[in-house]
């Protein structure tokens, strides 16, 4: 008798019967029936007949160096951890029309460029189609072959004839394995699929990026095995109302995870940003009151970012607390600490935290700037705008230090930063000019830059 399996399609948890509501993500009307991939009589045991056995090697035994291909883009070339790896997988993510088409296409023309055969196989989009985003983005002579198919059978056929070096494939939820009982898209069909492209990358010696459709919360639809699977997962991030665009690597099993690169969109497409400190301060004139420059760290690169806060009285029994672009549960933490070890209370009070540029902060050293930002807005209080600051704030009121604390301090000098207020283990800087406030208290910061103020 055939047996049927009810699965959920957003997180990829198994049920025994269909029901409107997942158990395991809560998502509504997510679960689906499909059939199981074997559906014949039992099968004998694996212990019943021997495999082969396989070569075992030890910890000092030495292997080549892995040679990395590079597409010229050195932003591209950089979140991958110096360039294209031969037969790794790579699942790229994003939201709808972020730009994740327009970036893998000038990525596979830059490596078509550079001598290396690229493949383009897009699901979504004709051939024609394709060739024209390539017309307006100046890529037409570029060398890459493309082709329009969702079977997943006949995409690996021609993968094999025409061994690449690099292959496209967009998406993985429109793949079809003939041989899944279920429909394109599906837990099963996304997992099938990313399983044959994963190995055949590896039995080959072909390099697979696979773009993957995100979920309302960000997540890459599909299962997370997915993710499991393959070697790098990238997520191209960015808001709308912003040109910026932030590759960003959160899985590189060939280089360092939370690695950035940022591009720039144009009429021509994106276009790397090389120094994304100036970028994201380029608009920042004089400065105003909740306006804070933090010195970050994304990845191996200090990025200097502009936090802005707004504190107004509010009329409603509960106060809003917006945040874009940082933690709201890091936000309230911080309110917290300033309410109840420095008597300085936001009760009453709308609070507003943004962070500048489109982008997303995720350290706790951004924790320091962030109350900067709150104690100058509400007192209209206006820090000077050669004044960087950094530093993570325990329950306690304490400065905690922080992590390459000499390399923030080398961004800010660079760009004409001459002063910063930092935890008291940051190391001095080697120019003499920069000046270097260490504290190791909340309380001795807000004394330092705001003097006393009332609650």
């Amino acid at each position: 008798m055939a047996k049927t399996t009810f699965t959920c399609n957003d997180c990829g948890a198994a049920h025994k019967k269909w029901a409107g509501r997942c158990d395991a993500c809560g998502a509504w009307n997510s679960i689906v029936e499909e059939a199981a991939l074997s559906q014949g009589p039992a099968k004998k045991s694996l212990g019943a007949a021997k495999g082969k056995r396989v070569e075992l090697s030890d910890l000092s035994a030495k292997d080549a160096p892995l040679k990395r291909d590079e597409s010229g883009i050195a932003e591209f070339d950089r979140v991958l951890g110096g360039g294209l790896v031969p037969a790794s997988a790579i699942l790229v993510g994003g939201d709808p029309g972020i730009g994740k088409s327009t970036l893998l296409l000038q990525a596979a023309a830059a490596f078509a460029r550079a001598g290396h055969a690229a493949l383009y196989v897009s699901g979504e989009e004709a051939a024609s189609q394709i060739r024209m985003r390539a017309e307006r983005l100046g890529l037409s002579d570029a060398p890459v072959k493309l082709a329009a198919e969702t079977n997943l059978r006949d995409i690996l056929t021609t993968l094999d004839a025409e061994r690449p070096k690099i292959a496209i494939i967009d998406s993985i939820q429109t793949m079809w394995a003939d041989n899944v009982d279920s429909a394109p898209g599906s837990v099963s069909q996304v997992r099938a699929a990313a399983h044959e492209l994963t190995s055949f990358a590896k039995r080959r010696g072909i390099s697979v990026v696979l773009v993957g459709h995100v979920t309302k919360e960000g997540q890459i639809a599909g299962p997370r095995v997915v993710e499991h699977m393959v070697d790098t997962v990238l997520y191209f991030e960015g808001e709308r109302g912003h040109q910026f665009r932030i590759l960003r690597a959160v899985k590189n099993r060939f280089g360092p995870a939370d690695e950035i690169g940022v591009f720039e969109m144009t009429g021509g497409g994106l276009a790397e940003v090389a120094n994304p400190s100036a970028l994201f301060l380029s608009e920042r004139e004089n400065p105003s009151s909740g306006s804070v420059v933090f010195a970050g760290i994304e990845g191996t690169r200090p990025v200097l970012v502009e936090i802005q806060a707004l504190v107004a009285p509010s009329p409603l029994a509960t106060p809003r607390r917006n945040v874009v672009g940082w933690d709201s549960g890091r936000l309230s933490m911080i309110l917290a600490v300033l309410e109840s070890r420095c008597g300085i209370g936001f009760s009453g009070m709308d609070v507003y935290l943004n962070i500048a540029g489109g982008m997303r902060i995720s350290e706790p050293a951004a924790d320091l700037a962030v109350a900067a930002a709150l104690l100058s807005a509400r007192q209209d209080h206006a820090l000077a705008g050669d004044t960087v600051i950094f530093g993570e704030i325990s329950l306690s009121g304490a400065l905690r230090p922080t992590t390459q604390a000499e390399a923030r301090i080398k961004e800010a000098s660079k760009l004409g930063f001459t002063s910063a207020y930092v935890p008291t283990s940051a190391k001095s800087p080697v120019d003499k000019d920069f000046s270097l406030k260490k504290l190791s208290d909340l309380n001795d910061f807000i004394v330092e830059v705001f003097g006393n103020i009332e609650a």
